[in-house]
């Protein structure tokens, strides 16, 4: 990769941050439940009223311990770079939470602006997971327990969210609800992300990659 690709693929990744911080929030903001893999998050900072972007911080400082104890003799200590990542990609989180002035309650504009965290979430996913730089927290521990138990990669995806859900499910049960954090918008996230993901992949990857200096890493 030349010198003067690495601007344009810092560009990409900080953009796919950006866009996938904003897609998480919409998904939380139609009201339908949370993406799978903030479900834990967000059922806690529902019942317990504590801050959501600090509680997605903690869970991801756990991913991130996980990976290092999953990896083994495998493990880099770049992977603590998932830490200020997550600080940052947290508090974008944050920001968004409060800016973004949508009040949910009518279910046609629900759905739409739950389309719209849906798309903006795996478009972002697969940005950053494109730019192969340091790895959001959720997608790393993926890696990992795919690695280590040599699974494919989506269905392993899939049953890490469904752990997710399940956990919430028993975390809102102790709050009295157990679907506090889980709704309609959690299932349909879970299909329609990683749908989206590959119809992005499918339609910009090859631009992206080829703009950021990667195509010879990724289209062999």
């Amino acid at each position: 990769m030349k010198q003067k690709h690495i601007p344009v693929r810092c560009f990409f990744y900080l953009f796919g941050m950006l866009v996938l911080a904003m897609g998480l929030i919409l998904n939380i903001k139609a009201g339908l439940g949370s993406s799978a893999i903030m479900s834990v998050a967000y059922t806690i900072s529902e019942g317990a009223g504590v801050n959501l972007g600090d509680m997605m911080f903690v869970i991801y400082c756990l991913f991130i311990a996980a990976q290092m104890i999953i990896n083994g003799k495998d493990r880099s200590w770049l992977d603590l770079l998932q830490l200020p990542l997550s600080l940052v990609f947290t508090r974008f989180m944050n920001l968004f939470k409060a800016v973004i002035p949508y009040e949910h309650g009518y279910l046609p504009t629900d759905l739409l602006v739950l389309l719209a965290g849906i798309v903006l979430t795996g478009i972002g996913a697969a940005m950053t997971v494109d730019m192969q730089l340091i790895p959001n927290s959720g997608d790393g521990i993926v890696n990992s327990i795919a690695r280590r138990c040599g699974r494919e990669l989506g269905f392993t995806k899939n049953i890490f969210d469904c752990g997710c859900v399940a956990v919430s499910l028993l975390v809102g049960a102790f709050f009295g609800d157990p679907l506090l954090g889980i709704g309609l918008g959690t299932v349909i996230s879970m299909l329609g992300v990683g749908r989206v993901v590959a119809a992005f992949n499918h339609l910009c990857k090859p631009a992206i990659t080829r703009a950021a200096g990667l195509e010879k890493v990724v289209c062999k």
